[in-house]
């Protein structure tokens, strides 16, 4: 079977729902911004590492207000840092953290396994489907 661009998008959601229910939510209380939407936000980062909440918002199709929301829960896991921009003092930037934060390796450090069988109708094949994902991640991701 040939996968086709409507495939690969159902794929993409699939992936992503498996994706946000590995991520840890111990001690983080009640939250007004998905787990969804502060990923989105940490893809834009890793791809635009000094940017701005509007511009953020702007790339991704995401409210100012829901992109403002991640931002703060990254900045309470000490993900990322934020401060003026030196050319123009009305404007804030935000930067990936330097140092890795205990909350962001616990989330590195998810282990895929149990949502990931759940999600495959032959959990048996779960060595198979995850060599495939580091294939994928390796190329599509880490190449870059």
């Amino acid at each position: 079977m040939e996968v086709n661009g409507v495939e690969l998008f159902l794929l993409g959601r699939t992936l992503m729902k498996i994706g946000e229910s590995t991520m840890p939510t111990e001690g983080i209380g009640p939250q007004t911004t998905s787990v969804r939407t502060v990923l989105v936000v940490v893809g834009d980062l890793r791809a635009h590492p000094e940017t701005s909440v509007g511009e953020i918002a702007a790339r991704t199709g995401l409210p100012q207000s829901a992109v403002s929301g991640a931002v703060a829960r990254l900045r309470e896991a000490g993900a990322v840092v934020t401060g003026p921009d030196p050319a123009d003092r009305r404007r804030t930037l935000i930067r990936v953290a330097p140092e890795v934060s205990d909350r962001v390796a616990a989330a590195r450090a998810a282990p895929v396994d149990g949502p990931l069988a759940a999600a495959l109708d032959d959990p048996e094949r779960l060595g198979e489907v995850k060599a495939a994902l580091e294939v994928l991640a390796r190329h599509l991701l880490h190449g870059r």
